[in-house]
C-alpha cells in the first residue's frame, strides 16, 4: 500500500533510500570517497526532514504491513512540473512491479497538485534504469557533468 509517509517514518525512509541506492553505486564503483553526494551516502534524516518541513516535499512510501519497502518524493516546480526524487524499492523487493507502481502513483500525485509534467535526474551510465524509466514513458532529454561526480546527470520527462 502507498501513502503519505509520516515524519516518524523518516529514519525508515532513510534507511530505504541508502540501501536502494548502494546496490548502484556498489555496481558502478561509487564509493564515499569519490563520490559523497550520491543518494547512497548524502541521504540523512536532517536532509529529508528538510525537505519536508522547509521544501514542503511531498513523501510517499511503499508499506508492505507496517514494513516501509519503498519510497519516492515530489517537488513542485513553475510551470506546472513536478520534480521526481529518490524513487527506490528495496533490493530484496525488486522484480515485484512496486517500482512501476509507485511510479504511477507519482502520475496521480503530481496531477493533483497541478502538475503537466514530471521531471527526474538519473545516473546516465546507470543503462538499465534508463531503459526502464523509457519504457514507462519518459523522454531523455539531456545530460550534464558535474566535478563532484564521478559519472554523467541525465535528465528525463514524461507529460501526465
Amino acid at each position: 500500500m502507498i501513502k503519505e509517509m509520516q515524519e516518524k517514518d523518516i529514519a525508515e525512509c532513510v534507511n530505504v533510500i541508502k540501501k536502494s541506492f548502494l546496490t548502484v553505486a556498489d555496481e558502478l564503483g561509487y564509493t564515499i570517497e569519490n563520490a559523497p553526494r550520491f543518494t547512497a551516502f548524502a541521504t540523512t534524516k536532517d536532509r529529508l526532514q528538510y525537505q519536508l518541513k522547509i521544501e514542503h516535499r511531498s513523501m510517499y512510501a511503499y508499506y508492505d504491513n507496517d514494513k516501509i519497502i519503498g519510497y519516492y518524493s515530489l517537488a513542485l516546480q513553475d510551470n506546472h512540473e513536478c520534480e521526481l526524487n529518490n524513487l527506490c524499492v528495496l533490493p530484496e523487493y525488486r522484480h515485484k512491479h512496486i517500482g512501476a507502481k509507485l511510479l504511477e502513483d507519482t502520475y496521480t500525485k503530481a496531477k493533483i497538485r497541478g502538475a503537466k509534467k514530471i521531471n527526474i535526474g538519473i545516473v546516465e551510465e546507470n543503462t538499465v534504469l534508463r531503459k526502464w524509466y523509457e519504457d514507462h514513458g519518459f523522454i531523455h532529454i539531456g545530460t550534464k557533468k558535474f566535478d563532484f561526480f564521478p559519472f554523467t546527470c541525465g535528465y528525463m520527462e514524461k507529460k501526465i
